[in-house]
């Protein structure tokens, strides 16, 4: 499986507008974070986990051409708000495009996207999108993906795991019961806000003790704000932690 990281900044993305902090004034590629999400694939398939709000951008950056399914962990803005650009993949594949998540993420896209899901003239075209929704684990093109539970404040919203990977972005806690469905992993990508505490996301201290718990192999940080400069950051990190960054690339056994 390869999994390409799309984004990996949090909801301003970084640069933030009109922000002249180090971070967003930096030369280095890795201080610049697309909002979040990453694309997935496998069996000659392209799975994207959420449609950010720069998915456009980063369908072009990498040469996203085909879309064979659509993996939501909630419906917030920065997760979701590229989900018009999707109808290209209806327009060239000439069909509805799977779209995955718990019920209540979408219900949350059929509110946002009305005019999807109900008969309107159609302009330029709108998303066809075959809705299915997810809570168990469930194939999708042969291969194993488990709904993953995780608390975002007083939101549940979803992580992934695909054998041996697992993809959580956007949480402040993790109940039991998905604690030992994140247990040994090969490659765990996890939420890390920033330095300092925040209600509603996992602070670069509260991952790290996290992951002293989970263990796995290897770990990749995301969701990271301008409080994070990359050279620096990485250089504190414990073995086999790293900090991710847009358009890096994993080959991992799935």
């Amino acid at each position: 499986m390869r999994v390409t990281f799309l984004g990996t900044g949090t909801s301003t993305g970084v640069p933030v507008i009109g922000c002249r902090c180090r971070v967003c004034t930096s030369k280095d590629p890795r201080n610049q974070r697309l909002r979040p999400s990453i694309l997935l694939e496998w069996n000659d398939r392209g799975i994207l986990v959420d449609s950010s709000s720069d998915f456009r951008q980063q369908a072009l950056r990498h040469r996203i051409d085909r879309l064979d399914a659509v993996l939501y962990t909630h419906g917030h803005a920065d997760h979701v708000m590229g989900l018009d650009d999707l109808r290209i993949y209806n327009f060239r594949q000439k069909a509805d495009l799977p779209v995955y998540g718990s019920a209540g993420t979408l219900e949350d896209l059929r509110r946002t996207f009305w005019y999807a899901f109900t008969e309107t003239q159609e302009g330029g075209g709108k998303p066809r999108l075959d809705l299915r929704a997810v809570a168990d684990p469930f194939d999708l093109f042969g291969v194993r993906v488990d709904p993953v539970p995780l608390w975002h404040g007083d939101l549940e919203v979803f992580g992934y795991r695909i054998g041996s990977f697992a993809y959580c972005t956007d949480c402040n806690r993790i109940p039991p019961a998905s604690m030992e469905a994140l247990d040994s992993l090969d490659v765990l990508v996890l939420d890390a806000l920033r330095p300092t505490p925040h209600p509603t996301h996992f602070s670069l201290p509260q991952t790290l003790a996290l992951l002293a718990q989970l263990r796995p192999k290897v770990a990749y940080l995301i969701h990271m704000s301008h409080d994070i400069e990359h050279v620096e950051t990485e250089a504190t990190l414990p073995p086999g932690i790293h900090l991710a960054y847009d358009g890096l690339v994993l080959e991992i056994q799935a």
